[in-house]
This record gives C-alpha cells, structure tokens and sequence, in this order.
C-alpha cells in the first residue's frame, strides 16, 4: 500500500509523529525514503487511525528534497507535546485524482522500510541533492560506472528521487 499512518523506528522501538508543522513537503521526503513515486500529501488528526506507544518525533519540517526524515529540521527524538489524536500519515498517491478514501488504508510497516530493487540514492554530497549515485540491488547498495553516463541518466536518476 502507499498510504498510511507514518511510523518511525529509533533506538530499538517504533513510534509515531505528532502533525504539528506537518505538510506535503514532509510527506514528500517519507514517500521518498520509501521508494514510492506519486503525488505526496500530508494527513493530519490521526486520517488513518490513532497509533500506540510513543511519539518519537514532533514539529518535522523538511524542505521537500530531504532523501529521509532524519535529514528534517525536527524536535530531539522524543521530545514532544501531542497526543495520539494528533498522528500524521501520508499518502504517495501514484493514481493522481483517484477517491483516497475509496483507497485501502495500512499502517507502513517495518518490511516496507527496505528498500526496493532498483532504488536509487545519493551519497557522499555536501547537501542532500548532490552526491555519487548508488542502487539498491540483491540485498545491497553498490555504486554506477560512469561509461555512457550523460545529463540524460542524471535527469532520470533526479526524477527517481523525487528532484523536479
């Protein structure tokens, strides 16, 4: 599925994040660190239900071309003023004017933090929108020889992340 509440794994527990400050360019960087494509939207006041156990983080902002949340101006882990009612969730719509709530709603789940075949990221950049180019295949990320690599395959691999 590519909606959902979002829910967040650190220092060995899962939690959720409170809504406050959240936006479509919050939802943005999770539908990327994901490696979902589609038309990011934030939802707030618990859309998709209310989570259980902690809140790890609150008051995410993100520019939009963030490769995860960690990168995200955000409160210290843990620190937070929310109640579950306040859980936010996103949706990485790939069906662009489709009915959302015709739309079957899941938790993201721990399986759907790996990362899929064929992902690609950036890595080694002084900023998130930079850096050498690295593709998740057979279980591990690995680096691309540049023979033949022209403006073109940089384009496709911007698209990919999500860059306009």
């Amino acid at each position: 599925s590519f909606e959902g509440r979002v829910e967040v794994y650190h220092d060995g527990k899962w939690g959720t994040i409170c809504d406050d400050q959240w936006d479509d360019r919050d939802a943005e960087v999770v539908c990327r660190q994901l490696g979902l494509s589609g038309n990011p939207k934030a939802l707030s006041w618990a859309h998709y239900g209310q989570g259980s156990g902690p809140i790890l983080l609150d008051e995410v902002e993100c520019s939009g071309n963030e490769l995860s949340l960690d990168q995200c101006k955000k409160s210290d882990w843990g620190q937070q003023n929310c109640d579950h009612i306040e859980d936010a969730g996103v949706s990485c719509n790939p069906f662009t004017g489709t009915d959302l709530a015709q739309l079957h709603a899941t938790v993201l789940s721990p399986h759907m933090l790996r990362s899929a075949e064929g992902s690609v990221r950036l890595a080694g950049g002084h900023s998130p929108c930079e850096g050498r180019v690295e593709v998740y295949y057979n279980g591990d990320w690995g680096t691309v020889c540049d023979d033949g690599w022209t403006d073109l395959s940089a384009q496709v691999v911007c698209r990919q992340l999500g860059f306009r």
